[in-house]
């Protein structure tokens, strides 16, 4: 007998479909920001409006297939990359951007102007810090919380227009509840979603998330630590497979030109599978305990 797909819970209030290279809404939502010391910082709209949700791309919440999510990280450092991501790949695909790239206002309204959700990567300590250093604005586990906070609303008010962060490295930082804590706590009080990278299997992040009421995803896989086609290939099948399982699978890559040649290709033939491509605002908070656990 055929193997029996894990179904996707349905929430209230579904969305219409977006279809593929429909733009998104133009940003930002003037309720949605106020002015920081370092830029603008999102803000919970007097409305109640978010912006991990109205910054989102559309998805039918009610589409009961199996929910496959890629994002795609590290753009904006390189050009070339960073365009052939945003024009190669469909709209379905998050892509997440490095917040030190040079034109980040730009790259992200073109994003958004071609139908990606888009994250902003909040770098993390990692154990091997500090010989392998994210950079000036990493979350470190020696500084005070006030220290922590004061880098994350850094990277917040570079742009404006994204749903939320994913974690960057953070192979140490994500260990620990009291650090994370007030860096999480911060997201959720400015109406954004929380992505753990899941770097470690000791990551506490998500789970701390969901205990916060943060809205958060976490990837279940990395497409590339091997950066070849076949391996590519492979982790996308792996992915496929969680999907059917679960319900729901969430993969990372990075922006190296062999994993956006992939990632086009997997797509194109996503939908004759049975499979929706979808925005990682589409699985916020759907992620099961028991599939947390299993990981």
């Amino acid at each position: 007998m055929p193997q029996q797909q894990a179904a996707v819970p349905v929430p209230p209030s579904p969305r219409p479909p977006a279809s593929k290279g429909q733009g998104l809404t133009p940003a930002p939502d003037p309720a949605l920001v106020e002015r920081g010391t370092q830029g603008p910082l999102p803000v919970i709209a007097p409305d109640g409006r978010k912006a991990w949700q109205v910054y989102a791309r559309p998805f039918d919440r009610g589409d009961r297939r199996p929910r496959a999510v890629v994002i795609l990280t590290g753009l904006g450092q390189s050009s070339a990359a960073t365009e052939t991501a945003i024009d190669d790949l469909p709209g379905g695909i998050t892509l997440a951007f490095n917040p030190y790239a040079p034109r980040l206002e730009e790259w992200i309204e073109r994003a958004r102007a071609a139908g990606h959700e888009v994250l902003l990567s909040l770098a993390m300590e990692p154990v091997e810090y500090p010989r392998i250093d994210p950079g000036p604005h990493t979350l470190l586990v020696a500084l005070e919380a006030k220290q922590n906070l004061e880098r994350t609303q850094w990277v917040l008010s570079r742009v404006t227009g994204y749903v939320g962060t994913i974690s960057a490295a953070g192979s140490r930082f994500t260990t620990s509840k009291s650090d994370l804590l007030p860096v999480l706590d911060e997201l959720k009080s400015r109406g954004l979603m929380f992505v753990d990278r899941r770097v470690t299997d000791r990551s506490v992040a998500a789970a701390l998330a969901r205990a916060i009421g943060l809205p958060r995803a976490y990837c279940d896989l990395t497409l590339d630590q091997q950066a070849s086609r076949d391996a590519i290939d492979g982790r996308l099948a792996d992915l496929e497979a969680l999907a059917r399982q679960n319900g729901i699978a969430v993969a990372a890559g990075d922006s190296y030109p062999v994993t956006i040649e992939r990632i086009a290709r997997w797509a194109a033939g996503l939908e004759q599978k049975g499979i929706a491509l979808a925005p990682v605002s589409a699985v916020a908070d759907l992620q099961t305990e028991r599939t947390e656990a299993q990981r």
